[in-house]
Formats: C-alpha cells, structure tokens, sequence
C-alpha cells in the first residue's frame, strides 16, 4: 500500500484488510524505495487512537543510530564543544528519521489537529531555514560562534537569504540546545543510550 503519510490512510488499510482477509505486508511511507517500511496493523491503531508508536519510532532509531557519531558528540558536550556543525549534524539525524512530522506522529498523545497541522509545518520550515543559515557559514564561523558579531550575521542573512533577525534566532535555538544537552552530560557519565 503505497502513500501512507497520513492516519487517515491508515485506517482504510485496516479496514481492506479487515474485509478481504488479506495481509498488507508493506507500505510506502514516502515515494523512494527506502521508504517501504513492514506494515504493523496493531501499530497503526495505536497511531490511530493516538497512543503512538513507540517501537517503531526506537526500531527508526537504532537503524540510524551511529553509535561513533553518538561517542564522539558525548565528548564534545562534556568538553563544551559542541558547535554549529554539530547542531546541523542532529538535524540532519531528525530528517533521516523522516522529520519532526513523523517523529512526533509516533509519540503518544500528539495526535491533536493543531499540533500536526501548524506547529509541525512551522517546525520544518524552521529546519529548513536554520540549515539554509548555518550552511552560510565558514567552517571558522560554524566552529567558533563567538565570532558571530553583526557584520558577519548580516553577509550570513544576505548568503541565506533570510532577515538577519533569523540567523540571531538560529543562534539562540543553538545556544538553548547547547544548555539542554549539557543537562545531560556530568564528567565521567555516559548518555543513555536512548538519549543518543
């Protein structure tokens, strides 16, 4: 069953199956080859009655999880390291996963109206534009954001193609993630795994 982006979808995939007796063995979460993904019928009425999906948002995971990726990212919020690219690098993650739409469809109790149709279009056009400034960087720029004075973030909104209001709202949301992530890290402890 091909174009099951939506819950919707879902439901008539149950009900086919219901009424023929026949099993859906995969569906087309997108238009690529790599998006055929095994079709759970207990899984999509969980997503249904906005339970979520809880397994196959840990199974998406552990798929792309890298774990030296995950190591070296420990280190660096232990040491105060962690840097523009490393933040474009986490989005990157959440994209690979099928974007903040998907994910959050997969966590129960987010399966009101309004979080799916405004908070999540505006959370991935956030992405987009946030990739577009950072990727408007020097490598210098991306590892050093101390150097960011007006000069540099007005050639970097002019480069992205954005107001020079967004480049210091990219710079906030990284600075706010920083402080998050170092929550999670003491000297000597190690990330649970999920957390990675």
């Amino acid at each position: 069953m091909t174009k099951m982006d939506g819950d919707s979808r879902g439901g008539a995939a149950l009900s086919v199956k219901k009424v023929t007796g026949k099993p859906i063995k995969f569906v087309g979460m997108g238009e690529k080859m790599n998006e055929l993904e095994p079709f759970h019928p207990d899984r999509m009425a969980s997503r249904i009655l906005g339970m979520g999906d809880m397994m196959t948002l840990i199974e998406e995971a552990e798929a792309k999880f890298d774990e030296e990726k995950a190591i070296e990212l420990e280190r660096k919020l232990q040491k105060n390291k962690f840097t523009l690219e490393d933040f474009l690098d986490q989005m990157q993650q959440v994209k690979q996963m099928g974007g903040l739409t998907k994910i959050i469809s997969m966590l129960p109790g987010q399966h009101t109206k309004e979080v799916k149709e405004a908070d999540l279009e505006k959370g991935e056009q956030e992405f987009i534009i946030m990739e577009a400034i950072i990727r408007s960087m020097t490598r210098q720029e991306r590892e050093n954001p101390n150097i960011l004075n007006a000069s540099r973030r007005k050639r970097i909104a002019a480069g992205s193609g954005q107001p020079v209001s967004k480049v210091n709202n990219t710079i906030k949301k990284y600075e706010e993630s920083k402080k998050m992530m170092k929550k999670f890290t003491k000297p000597g402890a190690k990330l649970p795994k999920m957390f990675r």
